[in-house]
């Protein structure tokens, strides 16, 4: 066994899912080598716990959602959800040589998939286990970074196991400070957005749902949000990488989106009432992502990054809204990309990716390396 596979395997099954004897987690392995999965399994069983995998192909689940219509769908979710609920656990590793392979399912079918399969099982997944999910080191996934697949399978290793307990500590003082905060205010290239945070909890995620981790986050009061925000990186959701989107919200409503597949972005937008909403704001700080790779869960955790998630919140930050998608949308404030500043209450609390009030420097990136 490869040592960086045990390590990443130690990560997931005594950090992340913290698994006991006698608990029972499902392994969801897309597009990942079988010596992986053989590891995980070993290490579950190391930990008393018991192992079900689910083997699956990228161009099989997009063949499947190509297919897949109401009665097909509500089987199988009616199977899953009752699978799930006998689930202490749940490890999702995605891996795949080619992040558009779903490019081709009709958009039709991708939000008959996401209302009638996806939202039930993951309203079951989310709340009832103790979950993570992350992405597999693949050729593609290099060539996406800019990066050779040795280079990128060490970075890969390093990122994701990195000292999470150190950065769960730094963590609590961030949570603190953004749950007495009341107004937020971002402004950047083409953005001038306030909104309210008051009343919602602030969820440090340090290793415990993501692999990579690195992010803490929380939900605008629904009704709150007004401004534009335009995002400066690639978004890849549903197959499809957008670029050069723009939002304009009006009381909470995302009430105009563009970018470069206008018609796409909006189709996505009016799934249900609920996807024109936010569900989530969060700030990214993991010291050692420091550039887009086409990847949300990479992209989502990068130091100086927020994200803004039209659609769901997350039970654990409920602002009330509901919705079959959840779409992080990853912006980037460091000096590079354009800059920008982040503002709690009137006080400048971030400047160009960097925290600036004395308390907040301890989430800076050497401070967290």
């Amino acid at each position: 066994m490869r040592p960086e596979y045990q390590k990443l395997a130690d990560v997931l099954v005594g950090y992340s899912t913290k698994l006991q004897p006698g608990e029972r987690v499902l392994i969801e392995a897309t597009d990942i080598p079988a010596e992986f999965v053989c590891t995980l399994v070993e290490r579950v069983h190391q930990a008393g716990a018991y192992p079900y995998v689910t083997l699956m192909d990228s161009r099989v689940k997009a063949a499947l959602k190509s297919v897949a219509d109401a009665p097909w769908l509500g089987f199988a979710a009616e199977h899953d959800v009752a699978f799930m609920k006998g689930m202490a656990a749940y490890i999702g590793i995605r891996g795949t040589n080619n992040s558009f392979e779903e490019a081709g399912v009709p958009s039709e079918k991708m939000q008959l998939w996401q209302k009638l399969y996806g939202e039930p099982v993951n309203k079951i997944r989310i709340p009832h286990t103790r979950w993570v999910v992350l992405r597999w080191p693949t050729s593609a996934f290099a060539q996406a970074a800019g990066m050779t697949t040795p280079d990128f399978e060490k970075f890969y290793f390093d990122v994701c196991t990195m000292d999470y307990a150190k950065m769960a500590a730094a963590m609590e003082v961030l949570k603190a400070r953004m749950e007495r905060t009341d107004r937020v205010r971002i402004v950047g290239p083409g953005t001038d957005l306030s909104f309210s945070i008051k009343g919602i909890p602030a969820i440090p995620c340090a290793g415990g749902l993501n692999i990579p981790d690195g992010e803490i986050f929380t939900a605008p009061v629904r009704d709150s949000v007004n401004g534009t925000l335009r995002f400066n990186v690639p978004q890849p959701y549903q197959g499809f990488s957008f670029t050069d989107i723009n939002l304009r919200f009006e009381q909470g409503k995302i009430v105009e989106a563009t970018s470069n597949d206008t018609a796409r972005i909006n189709a996505i937008l009016d799934t249900d009432p609920g996807a024109r909403y936010i569900g989530e704001f969060a700030l990214g700080l993991h010291p050692l992502i420091t550039r887009p790779m086409n990847d949300t869960l990479f992209d989502e955790k990068i130091a100086g990054s927020f994200h803004f998630t039209p659609g769901a919140c997350y039970d654990e930050a409920d602002n009330g809204n509901h919705s079959a998608i959840h779409w992080d949308m990853v912006m980037l404030q460091d000096v590079a990309n354009g800059g920008g500043e982040i503002w709690f209450d009137d006080e400048l609390v971030r400047r160009d990716g960097r925290f600036l009030p004395a308390e907040l420097q301890c989430c800076n990136p050497e401070a967290l390396s």
